[in-house]
């Protein structure tokens, strides 16, 4: 954990960096804006404690305009609220009064060192997941992580982070899409004072933060191709040229990318690099949908309910039954993310000794529902899905009898209507009854459907 204390907070700052250091944490003491951005750009940081008395909300814009996404929490001997409330709306994460309380020290540190990287599991299906994560986390192999959004990629990224060799040292992430692409270069490989319109100081870049520890490169499909070529000599070489630089910097670090694309189906577009590809694919981890992985969901979501009830201040309740059937019946199609929402909504609406039902809104304030009348598009693509599954097993001629006597029983047995839904000759749809006929099939008659179609 690297701390950065921020401001004179008089005789405290010493008992404060104490606390910081008992707990593991190594503290760097700045006196204002401009040293705390010169040590950030130097080596950065895991938290920002910073003097309520300072211009928090200007640390904040700074931070913002550089793409540094320390953590900020304020701090101060200040007893009035307006002041904490204040720090709050400014930006800062938390506000811890002082003199520092040893154990809400060491919370501070142990939430932000955990960083919402809970690693929750019942289901079978992320059983595997985990153990083969386990299994690999203290080598040195880079590792692919794909799933669709909302999955937990990141998460389980920070278990590998926490099962290796290097857990002491930083673990740095970058969200490859959300940077954009003439700025990801500088964000990656840092750069010099000069090297572009803006570069007013040297900042090192995420692999250099990352020396020694895990670079996690989030969604990595998005990157530019060209940028591509220079990730993939970075690692096949463990060097790094900043943008503006001379000399290569040595690194020394493990990789973990993840995509919420097929990357096989992107190198055969053309967007991604077959060779970086093959460099980042050591080790393959496929997180599952949560609609597969059911076993977890009243799991998380009792957790996620502790979570937000004790950060809002507010009483641990437990889910109501009708409540937990809604959870179960869901689809999820935002997987873990949106549950999770749904969770810090639900704590916060709830009345009473439970979290109820009427608690559990979707962001527009419906009810959670198992298929919304309101999403046509999602309850067709189930629907597809589950026919598929059905076909399996069944020969071409079963499907195309199912299918012909189905859309018969539809036109309640008008052959001509049913000719022209299955685009066939009214001739050939003749045909194909008179045989099932013959076979013994029962096949509608002029104005009925099939009593059975079993």
């Amino acid at each position: 954990m690297r701390l950065i204390i921020a401001g004179g907070l008089k005789g405290q700052i010493i008992a404060a960096a104490k606390i910081a250091m008992s707990h593991g944490a190594a503290v760097t003491h700045t006196d204002g804006l401009d040293q705390t951005l010169a040590v950030l750009r130097a080596r950065g940081a895991d938290l920002l404690m910073i003097d309520v008395a300072q211009p928090i909300a200007a640390y904040v814009a700074a931070l913002e305009a550089e793409r540094i996404r320390t953590p900020i929490v304020a701090c101060g001997t200040s007893t009035d609220a307006r002041a904490a409330v204040a720090a709050i709306q400014a930006g800062a994460k938390e506000y811890v009064p002082l003199p520092p309380d040893p154990d809400l020290i060491a919370a501070v540190l142990e939430a932000v060192a955990a960083d919402q990287s809970s690693l929750i599991w019942r289901d079978p299906a992320m059983e595997r997941v985990v153990q083969l994560a386990s299994q690999i986390a203290r080598s040195e192999a880079p590792v692919l992580v794909t799933g669709e959004s909302g999955t937990g990629k990141e998460v389980i990224a920070r278990h590998l982070h926490q099962k290796s060799g290097r857990k002491d040292k930083a673990f740095v992430a970058v969200n490859c899409a959300a940077i954009p692409d003439n700025l990801l270069e500088s964000e990656l490989f840092g750069h010099e004072k000069g090297a572009f319109t803006g570069a007013i100081a040297r900042r090192i870049g995420k692999f250099e933060e990352a020396n020694g520890g895990t670079l996690l490169l989030d969604e990595i499909s998005e990157m530019d191709v060209r940028l591509q070529a220079k990730l993939l000599r970075a690692l096949q070489e463990r060097m790094i040229d900043r943008v503006g630089g001379t000399q290569p910097v040595k690194v020394d670090i493990r990789i973990i990318a993840t995509s919420n694309r097929n990357l096989a189906e992107a190198v055969r577009e053309g967007s991604f690099r077959e060779d970086l590809l093959y460099r980042l694919n050591v080790v393959h981890l496929r997180l599952p949908a949560l609609r597969e992985r059911p076993g977890d969901i009243l799991a998380l979501a009792e957790h996620f309910a502790r979570k937000y009830a004790e950060l809002n201040g507010l009483p641990a309740r437990p889910i109501a039954a009708d409540a937990r059937k809604l959870l179960v019946a869901n689809a999820w199609r935002g997987n873990v993310r949106e549950l999770e929402n749904t969770m810090h909504r639900a704590v916060l609406l709830a009345s009473g000794s439970e979290i109820a039902a009427d608690a559990m809104l979707t962001p527009e304030g419906e009810i959670l529902s198992a298929a919304p009348a309101r999403d046509p598009a999602a309850r067709a693509a189930q629907t597809a899905e589950a026919m598929t599954r059905s076909l399996v097993g069944h020969t071409v001629a079963d499907v195309e009898r199912e299918l012909i006597l189905d859309t018969l029983d539809h036109c309640l047995g008008n052959r001509t209507h049913a000719a022209k839904i299955l685009g066939i000759s009214i001739r050939t749809l003749r045909n194909k009854l008179s045989e099932y006929t013959a076979a013994g099939i029962t096949v509608a008659e002029p104005g009925q459907a099939r009593i059975s179609a079993a």
